[in-house]
């Protein structure tokens, strides 16, 4: 991304405004009459790779095996053209964002457009009122200047949260390393004990064989109450050898139990630890895949192919949380119902929009275990698939789009299903 110094200088909005006499009629600029310098941050922020891989292929600037890096470098370029290639990127980029265009034409004056880009920046929806309020009429050099300083910070930050995850990653890959460690340590020493313990077992019997073949050849007919003296004493210490191995046989078998224990609990503690390393993963490379910024998502033709007319139902979750929910699933077509997972529902409403949807899904960590056992049962009853989120966080929620499978995104199924 271009520096933000190099704005200091530079026009910034190219459309001519007269200083004198009645000024035309407004208009939004194109994107071929902004600087240069703001082509940079345009299509890294506004658009997602996918998009501009189809536009280039579309215009015929685009190459087999180009990089994303190229990809993006070819876009600025034709960003700064007024031929068929800039017209189609400016084209898409309205497609895109003609909800924010919408909302921002609202805007009267420069304070009016500075405060509608204030309540988008606390929001975090930025890439659609960037690209509505630097083709804003009323959107002046200082106003931009400001935009543009704000954005390329935003994207330090979340490169910063991506390195933040990935250092979470290797964290918990090198304690999954120091459990299996342990694990073939303890494994390793109980095989030993009990070696040790048979081997104590053979060689205790092979000396009392072999006191008793001595005594009963070391003795004469004569000696009958001698003879019967030192068998006795051999018995007795053989009966205290056998007792005091006994109780190292019993001690080496509780603690054989303990570590038997210690080890299935190791074992555990690393399936979880590798299912949560999974499930990160997962999350953080949708993440990079589909999103610009942390809550809008890259709406691709193929995605919104395959969940076109898909009714997910969510049960449970923050209320403050269902805005941004919404503003990922209907780019893809998604159509999001919301119950707050209330079981006090006399009229029956979960089990109605159990039946209107074709997922449910419920967030683990914010719903209570009364609605998820209703739910359960309701998906059960309609033949409905149910899918548990992680959290209740966006991340969870795309992520869980990114892995159902076909017959869970099946319309024709569910239809089926539910007549």
């Amino acid at each position: 991304m271009t520096a933000p110094l190099s704005l200091k200088s530079a026009p910034l909005v190219l459309v001519e405004r007269p200083q004198d006499g009645p000024l035309p009629i407004a208009r939004r600029a194109k994107i071929w009459e902004l600087s240069r310098y703001l082509h940079c941050s345009i299509i890294g922020t506004c658009l997602s790779t996918a998009e501009l891989r189809h536009i280039l292929a579309k215009s015929g600037f685009l190459t087999d095996g180009a990089c994303d890096h190229e990809l993006h470098g070819r876009g600025v370029t034709v960003a700064g053209q007024s031929d068929v290639a800039g017209k189609l990127l400016h084209k898409a980029l309205d497609k895109r964002h003609r909800q924010a265009i919408n909302q921002f034409a609202k805007a009267k004056s420069a304070a009016e457009l500075t405060a509608l880009w204030r309540e988008a920046l606390a929001r975090g929806e930025v890439p659609g009122a960037y690209w509505a309020a630097l083709t804003h009429p009323e959107a002046s050099d200082d106003l931009v200047r400001q935009m543009f300083g704000e954005v390329h910070m935003l994207s330090h930050l979340v490169g910063a949260a991506n390195r933040a995850d990935i250092r979470r990653l290797t964290d918990l890959e090198a304690e999954n390393a120091q459990l299996r460690e342990k694990l073939r340590r303890q494994e390793a020493h109980l095989r030993e004990g009990l070696s040790t313990r048979d081997a104590t077992i053979r060689d205790l019997n092979q000396l009392l064989a072999r006191r008793i073949a001595e005594q009963v050849s070391g003795t004469s007919a004569s000696s009958t109450s001698s003879e019967h003296a030192t068998l006795t004493a051999v018995v007795s210490d053989l009966e205290r050898r056998v007792g005091a191995e006994s109780r190292r046989r019993a001690a080496l078998e509780a603690r054989l139990e303990r570590l038997a224990e210690e080890a299935r609990r190791d074992r555990e503690a690393r399936s979880a630890a590798e299912a949560r390393e999974q499930t990160l993963r997962d999350e953080l490379e949708t993440l990079e895949a589909r999103l610009a910024f942390p809550v809008e998502v890259a709406s691709t033709p193929e995605l919104t192919d395959r969940f076109e007319g898909l009714a997910v139902l969510y049960v449970g979750g923050r209320q403050q949380q269902q805005s941004h929910l919404k503003s990922l699933a209907t780019p893809m077509g998604i159509e999001l119902l919301f119950h707050d997972g209330g079981i006090d529902d006399r009229h029956g409403l979960l089990a109605g929009m159990v039946s209107r949807a074709d997922v449910v899904m419920f967030p683990v960590d914010c719903v209570s275990h009364e609605a998820v056992s209703a739910v359960k049962r309701l998906c059960r009853n309609a033949g409905k698939p149910f899918v548990p989120l992680r959290t209740g966080g966006l991340s969870s929620f795309l992520a869980a789009l990114e892995r159902m499978a076909p017959s869970q995104v099946s319309r024709e199924s569910a239809a089926s299903a539910s007549a």
